[in-house]
């Protein structure tokens, strides 16, 4: 884990520097103290490498003094760009320009307080490794920036403002750790029993096993679970930090008023039972949970940073498994609303568990909205490729203000249709022996009828589904998300909660 810390601007004249400059500024400040002491040697190397401040440009000065190691130009572009997460994107660049290094200290004067958080919440995330099964890597390939000293403007001012920031920082590393696991390591049990580690964060967490979600008549989760030989659980996560009954052992704590609810699929593995998958890629249904591994990250950034708003975060846990007991197409099971479903793809089972999750916290909680999270479709990759989440709801103001908390964080998601029961695209949904079946009549379309199939579980609450199938997993690094596991969806429920529901 990156270390961060925050000082007051002073000369610096020994290790690791970076010099942030924006497009057509002049050096200023600490960061003109240290071109004089080097006897002008920035402006130098600013004008050899015809360095203009332009976004993401670098220019490296290699021991510039017997005590400096290296000083880092790194470019920020326009003011009017870098308002709008410049600093945070600013922070990533340094955290991988740097990764070699062991510390650096950042010259920052010109960044508020906000500004020098996200700049250490951009430099955290982009720092971020799961190198927990790692034995045999060479000393050379292995990141070592430990520490990141930030000078900004005012460092008591910058402290303050980055501890809310790197709670959430927390909650996107927990997720990246709990999708990156492999299902070996990972599975139901396993998962619960990690989620249980919220409740030293004040939140209250209940795990329901086989038999609870029996009693409770959970048919549709509990048919995805049984062709496996590792049992499935619910776990229920509250955070109460409205109504201010808060225990410190995550006990005693009072029904949630009026809460906010998340729900995330959580299928540690998924061969797509008897329909089984292609071989190739299967590897991948590992993060199959990370609808469920964004809603536990996500309840522990709200604890962290003691968000005040009630929060609920509820998932459900399977692993899709072929056997002698696993569903079959074709079956028709019973979901916890009474509805009937009509099996016809095992592989289409995360709406299963969905179904049944939805609907149990309605009755439960009585929430303000509720919003789940899925790698639900691969249709949805087909749609909107790896840059959007496809959003879908039934409440236009929960919609807009989830786009703009895409927008505000940078985890963009795209609205799609969804109409309303009985129309169009649910039509599809019709079963000719059950009151619904779990796919629609063909290929076309598929995110959409996997929507519908949701709605049905839904009682007419404001709700909102994400399927974040494009968006779990980066293929490649970007500006705060290294290679991996990304969190997608943490950052965006709780600048969401932020901004509109706390208070």
């Amino acid at each position: 884990m990156l270390e961060i810390a925050f000082a007051k601007a002073v000369a610096q004249k020994s290790g690791v520097v970076v010099v942030p400059l924006a497009e057509g500024a002049a050096l200023t400040g600490q960061a003109a103290a240290l071109d004089k002491a080097l006897s002008g040697a920035l402006k130098r190397a600013i004008a050899a490498a015809d360095f203009t401040g332009k976004k993401d440009q670098q220019a490296n000065l290699l021991a510039p003094s017997a005590a400096l190691k290296r000083v880092l130009l790194i470019g920020t572009g326009s003011e009017e760009a870098f308002a709008a997460r410049g600093a945070e994107r600013l922070g990533g660049a340094i955290a991988a320009a740097l990764s070699k290094e062991t510390e650096a200290t950042v010259l920052a004067e010109t960044l508020d307080a906000a500004a020098a958080a996200a700049l250490a919440l951009g430099a955290r995330l982009r720092a971020y490794r799961f190198d927990k099964y790692r034995t045999t890597q060479k000393a050379d390939e292995t990141p070592k920036l430990a520490k990141l000293t930030i000078m900004p403007a005012d460092a008591v001012a910058a402290r303050a403002a980055c501890g809310p920031v790197m709670a959430v920082a927390q909650g996107v590393e927990l997720t990246r750790d709990l999708v990156t696991e492999p299902a070996n390591i990972l599975f139901p049990e396993e998962f619960a029993d990690r989620a249980e580690g919220l409740k030293k964060l004040g939140v209250k967490v209940e795990v329901f096993d086989q038999k609870d979600l029996e009693k409770l008549g959970f048919g549709a989760l509990l048919s995805v679970s049984q062709g496996s030989a590792r049992a499935p659980r619910m776990v229920v996560m509250q955070w109460l930090g409205a109504s201010g009954n808060v225990a410190a052992d995550g006990k005693k704590i009072k029904k949630p008023k009026d809460p906010v609810v998340f729900v995330g699929k959580g299928v540690t593995f998924d061969t797509g039972g008897i329909s089984i998958k292609p071989a190739g890629g299967m590897e991948d249904m590992k993060w199959d949970m990370a609808g469920a591994g964004t809603v536990v990250g996500l309840m522990a950034a709200l604890a962290g940073r003691k968000a005040k708003v009630d929060a609920v975060g509820l998932v459900g846990l399977v692993e899709n498994m072929p056997s002698g007991t696993a569903m079959r197409p074709g079956d028709v099971v019973t979901s916890y609303s009474g509805q009937t479903i009509e099996v016809l793809n095992t592989d289409a089972e995360g709406r299963l568990v969905l179904a049944d999750v939805l609907y149990y916290a309605q009755q439960r909680f009585a929430p303000k909205f509720m919003i789940d999270l899925a790698t639900l479709t691969g249709a949805i990759i087909v749609g909107l490729g790896h840059e959007y989440a496809g959003l879908f709801s039934n409440d236009d103001a929960l919609a807009e203000r989830l786009f703009a908390a895409g927008k505000a964080t940078g985890e963009d998601v795209w609205r799609m249709p969804l109409a309303p029961l009985g129309e169009r695209y649910d039509k599809n949904l019709k079963s000719a022996i059950a009151d619904v079946q779990n796919i629609g009549g063909g290929r076309a379309g598929g995110s959409i009828t996997a929507a519908q199939f949701l709605q049905r579980f839904v009682d007419g609450k404001p709700w909102a589904h994400l399927d974040i199938a494009g968006m779990a997993w980066a293929t490649k690094d970007s500006a705060v998300t290294p290679k991996g596991a990304s969190a997608f969806g943490v950052r965006l429920l709780d600048r969401l909660v932020a901004d509109h529901y706390e208070g």
